[in-house]
Order: C-alpha cells, then structure tokens, then sequence
C-alpha cells in the first residue's frame, strides 16, 4: 500500500510546472520507499529469526539441551537457539523496551518473574497448552510464567580434601577450623541470609531478623569478618571451576550443579542442604516476541511429566510438575531440594522481600564491596 500510495503521489506531480516542488516530492517518494522497504525488512527479519530459549549455562543447559532443546527442535521441524544469561532484572526489562527482544522463552529466578509479571514486559501464560494449573505445586504456577525447576542455594566443599566437612554456615565462616577461601555469590540476596545463619540466627528466623534495620547491619558486620577469604563468583558454573582448581575450600552453590559434576566427572563434592534456601524458577516469554507461539509451545513440551521426570537423571533439581515427581526413580530423588529430608532445616527463598528490597540492598551491597 504504501508503494502504490508513493507512486500514484509522483504521477500527480508530473503534471505540474514547478520542477522544485516535482523533485521535492520525488525526493519524499524514494525516502518513503527506501524507510517502507526497511520497515518491511526489520518486520520480516524478526518474524524469520529462529525460535531462541536461555537459561543458566553450564551442565544445568547441557542437560536441558539434550532433554528439551534438541527433541522439540526435531518435532518443530526447525533451529532452536539457546542461550545463556547470569541473571538480573534491568537485562530482561532492556531488551523488550529496545522494541522486538531478540530472546523469547527465558528462565527467570522468583523476583524476576514477580517484578515482571507487575510491569507487563512478559506475555501471559496459555495454561490450556499446559493441561491447566492443577497439575502444578502451587509456586510453578503464575499469570506470566511456568515453573521449570525447583533448586537450592547452600554449601559445597571437596570430600576429597575436607574429610570431615562442614555442618554449617558457622563453619564455612571458620577459617581456622577449615583453612582457605571461600566462594560466595556475588549479591545481596543469598549472601545476607547466609551471613545471619553464620552468626547464630536460626534458619527459621532469617527473614525475620533481615527485615529489621538491626538485622542488615548484622548481617553486614558478619560479612566484614569474612571479606578479605571471599572470592566472588556470577554464573553458576564458576563455583564448580573454584572448587575443582582448589581456589576455595568451599563455595555456596547451586546443589544440582554439585550432582552433575559429581556424576559426570567423578568428583566427590558434598553439599549440605541444612541451611540452604529454596526457590523455583520458572519459564517466561518476553513481551513482543516474535515466536511468541513456538515459545508456549516449547514451554509446553519442557514441562511434560515425561519430559521434566528425566531432568534429576543428570542434574539434582526438583519438578513443579506434580506427575513428573513421581515419575522419578528413587536413586535420583533422594538428592532432589525437595526430598523432606532434604528440606528440613532448609527455608523457602522469600520472594516477597526481595522484590521489595532488591535495589536497596543491592546498592548497600555493592557499596560495601567497593570499600
């Protein structure tokens, strides 16, 4: 429409006399040809651009890779990309305002997919092409986004170099009991919670006590005792290569990411769920995606009970699928975050405090870590 539109405007001209006026509207007709073929070009470019899915790195993307990615390429017909990202709200929110995001099905951490859901940057769940929400725990379900995995956050150390290895985050504090560095995550959240266990307040109380002035400063002071042992680490592959390289005696950790390392290279990392805290990721497809249907659709197939119940067989991850949990056989699920016994003494991320305090806090993090 608008090529017939430009070319009828350059026909009128040629009946005038005013050459000026006939160049100028001409020069206008190329102009909106050349913007209308580049608009055209953009639209087609993004409609093309093969269906593109991030999550965590590592063996946890190595896994999803052989389980998700590759056999819903193969019923798609077509390239699947994936990627991997380290996490952080401002990174999602840029690239849908940037226009038609070059991601689409994205896994998300809980106030991620909180604070996303509130400002609209995600597209809204088709729970129909999931079977409907009952079949979910009741943290996997929400309006914008399906729960992929449920993980825990806690310590790891080398059994073949501590024998007799830590209880608790007291000890991972202990550098005389256990000489050497330690890997902690870098960010407020986690690090805080971990700091107040190490300094006596039971597992139960954690945010009780973070959520009073008092109990920031706590947890800061603790933090001060242990800063100049910490070697900080993003992605969550990056504590496996501390503890393997023997830069750190121990590191908090993603607990299946100590499974898989320990299956697939023989490592004898323990982990120690007292302590830990619990979330659930879950799957997003960023607002204005391109693929936004292929992206529901891959959404759908990744959590299949039959599908999601082979994830523990490579990495130590709980299912929000309720089906899938019991699919799973018993020398697998004993290592799973949601094993009770793995969940005792363990506590359940609270997300609502965090979407409330993330930028706060992270600002005194990082103003502490630049000191």
């Amino acid at each position: 429409m608008l090529f017939l539109r430009t070319t009828s405007t350059t026909a009128m001209v040629s009946n005038t006399t005013d050459r000026r006026a006939r160049g100028a509207v001409a020069t206008v007709s190329k102009t909106a040809l050349v913007a209308a073929a580049a608009l055209l070009g953009v639209i087609a470019s993004a409609q093309a651009r093969d269906l593109t899915v991030v999550s965590w790195g590592g063996n946890y993307q190595d896994a999803q890779r052989k389980i998700y990615f590759q056999p819903f390429a193969a019923k798609l017909g077509a390239t699947v990309l994936d990627e991997s990202w380290d996490g952080g709200y401002g990174v999602l929110q840029a690239k849908v305002k940037a226009g038609v995001p070059n991601w689409d099905a994205v896994q998300v951490e809980a106030e991620e997919l909180e604070l996303g859901c509130s400002d609209g940057i995600y597209e809204k769940i088709d729970w129909s092409k999931l079977g409907g929400k009952d079949g979910f725990i009741p943290a996997g379900v929400s309006d914008c986004g399906v729960g992929a995995i449920v993980w825990s956050t806690g310590m790891a150390f080398d059994g073949d170099k501590i024998k007799d290895g830590p209880k608790t985050w007291a000890d991972f504090w202990d550098t005389k009991k256990f000489p050497g560095k330690r890997g902690l995550r870098k960010g407020a959240k986690y690090t805080l919670e971990f700091a107040l266990m190490a300094d006596g307040v039971s597992a139960a109380d954690v945010y009780k006590v973070l959520k009073t002035k008092e109990g920031v400063e706590r947890a800061f002071k603790k933090l001060d005792a242990l800063k100049p042992d910490i070697v900080w680490w993003e992605a969550g592959a990056q504590p496996l290569q501390l503890l393997s390289s023997g830069q750190v005696a121990m590191t908090s950790v993603y607990n299946g990411r100590i499974t898989a390392i320990n299956r697939t290279e023989g490592k004898h990392f323990g982990f120690v769920f007292p302590g830990s805290i619990y979330a659930v990721d879950s799957w997003v497809v960023l607002k204005g995606s391109p693929n936004k249907d292929a992206a529901m659709n891959f959404i759908a197939f990744a959590s299949q009970a039959e599908n999601q119940a082979k994830l523990p067989e490579y990495i130590a991850y709980g299912l929000p699928n309720i089906a899938a949990a019991k699919l799973v056989p018993e020398k697998y699920a004993a290592e799973l975050p949601t094993t009770p016994d793995n969940l005792k003494q363990a506590i359940a991320l609270d997300v609502g405090f965090w979407t409330d305090n993330s930028e706060e806090l992270s600002k005194r993090f990082n103003a502490w870590l630049a000191r």
